[in-house]
């Protein structure tokens, strides 16, 4: 537990580590109090792109969470992030919701089906077979394909809906393409998270989520400190049969504010 007093910045999944649905967990606002207390840094990062970090931030505050609009960041935040790192043309036909439209054009792209230079697939929970056929069609011409996040299910009250992942699988089955794919796992996530917030220290840095092929996955692969909590969808059980292996597992952010308390 001496390890938490060295991290500086914590990098929070949502469902299943801070809330589940609509409920907040109630150790999650003893974990917000502690942070600010302490003074470290924690940002809410989520694989979802089908909402904006407005959406969240909205959720959060009706909660009881203060925050800041720079304390949440989506897989949407970090494709646009890398697609002008790496200087992809302007010109996208994004599949995606009206919310993942309206973050891309504030971020200076133009969306068209005409003439798009490059191919972007978010969870569009908006799909149709029109966005698809006009997606695989640039696809083919050779267009880059590029997706938010490899999720193939997203968790509802009422069981798990299709998500990114899904149509990637989709897309792929009729083109035979395979995307640059940014969200967590990747570490272009936490590329793109470093950058934004000027994180130099990758030890100073944890990834704190209840998904070990996601948010552990991550963590290990962008080398920084990897925080399991047994709050959501990983059992104990599972680790014994992961390729993938937390460097700290918890039961719940709880212990976190009893460790650094």
């Amino acid at each position: 537990m001496n390890r938490l007093q060295s991290i500086d910045t914590y990098l929070l999944d949502l469902d299943g580590t801070f809330y589940l649905g609509n409920n907040l967990y109630p150790w999650s606002l003893p974990f917000v109090e502690t942070m600010r207390r302490l003074g470290k840094r924690f940002v809410f990062v989520t694989n979802n792109s089908s909402q904006n970090a407005q959406y969240y931030l909205h959720k959060l505050r009706k909660m009881g969470v203060e925050l800041s609009e720079d304390q949440v960041f989506t897989s949407g935040q970090a494709t646009i992030y890398y697609l002008k790192k790496y200087n992809y043309p302007r010109k996208l036909y994004l599949v995606g919701t009206p919310a993942l439209e309206e973050e891309f054009r504030q971020a200076g792209f133009i969306l068209t089906a005409d003439d798009a230079e490059a191919v972007v697939l978010g969870f569009d929970l908006t799909l149709t077979y029109e966005k698809l056929r006009t997606a695989c069609a640039l696809i083919r011409k050779g267009v880059p394909f590029i997706a938010t996040h490899p999720d193939f299910n997203c968790p509802t009250p009422e069981g798990p809906i299709p998500d990114c992942g899904a149509m990637i699988a989709l897309i792929t089955a009729s083109t035979g393409v395979k995307p640059k794919i940014i969200g967590k796992p990747y570490p272009e996530m936490i590329e793109a998270l470093r950058a934004k917030y000027g994180l130099e220290n990758p030890q100073r840095i944890a990834m704190v989520g209840d998904r070990l092929y996601t948010d552990m996955a991550m963590a290990k692969a962008a080398g920084i400190v990897g925080i399991l909590v047994l709050s959501g969808e990983t059992q104990r059980e599972d680790l014994e049969h992961s390729e993938v292996q937390p460097d700290l597992v918890l039961e719940n952010l709880g212990e976190i504010v009893q460790a650094l308390s």
